[in-house]
């Protein structure tokens, strides 16, 4: 499988509770709200939004990537309400060795509500049947108890702490790693 192919035209999925679509300058406002939510972005490699203008930056980039059939998330949309709530992607994806890994956020207002759980497992699906994937692997940093606790309902498995695994806001982190292969899925 080849990244250009499944991102040359990013599909819709859908859940019970969530559609998972591309993210559109529509959408800036909405990511706004909980990109400059510093409780949010508490856990998450990127910073977080001080203006509108950043929110706009990021969102451009997305589009970019999606012009040019790059890996790229998706928006996490809120059927109930219509609400562009989220993201939810593969960070990366190595085809060649068949595995990726997900990353996602999601709005506070929506937090323990089992929506990202739905969202990570649909992804699952959609890289074991789609992706060819063999594995899909998601970290978080040590005190994102939260993020635990999506990948393990979503199935998948504790692997350990990587040990400063990334240095983010300043710091080096400790990761915890989860993975699931596609016999388990």
């Amino acid at each position: 499988m080849e990244i250009e192919k499944i991102y040359s035209n990013l599909p819709i999925l859908e859940t019970e509770r969530l559609i998972l679509r591309k993210v559109t300058l529509e959408d800036v406002e909405a990511m706004y709200l909980y990109g400059s939510d510093e409780e949010v972005s508490r856990y998450v490699t990127w910073n977080t939004h001080q203006t509108t203008s950043d929110t706009k930056d990021f969102v451009e980039f997305i589009l970019n990537k999606y012009k040019n059939k790059q890996v790229a998330p998706w928006g996490i949309e809120y059927k109930e309400n219509g609400k562009f709530i989220g993201t939810i992607d593969y960070v990366w994806w190595q085809p060649h060795h068949q595995m990726a890994e997900i990353g996602y956020v999601l709005s506070k207002e929506y937090w323990g509500k089992g929506i990202t759980t739905e969202a990570v497992k649909e992804i699952i699906k959609f890289g074991f049947n789609e992706m060819d994937l063999v594995r899909i692997q998601a970290r978080c940093f040590v005190e994102n108890i939260g993020s635990s606790r999506v990948m393990e309902k979503s199935g998948m498995t504790f692997e350990g702490i990587i040990r400063k695994g990334m240095f983010v806001k300043g710091k080096h982190q400790d990761l915890k790693m989860y993975s699931i292969l596609r016999e388990e899925f």
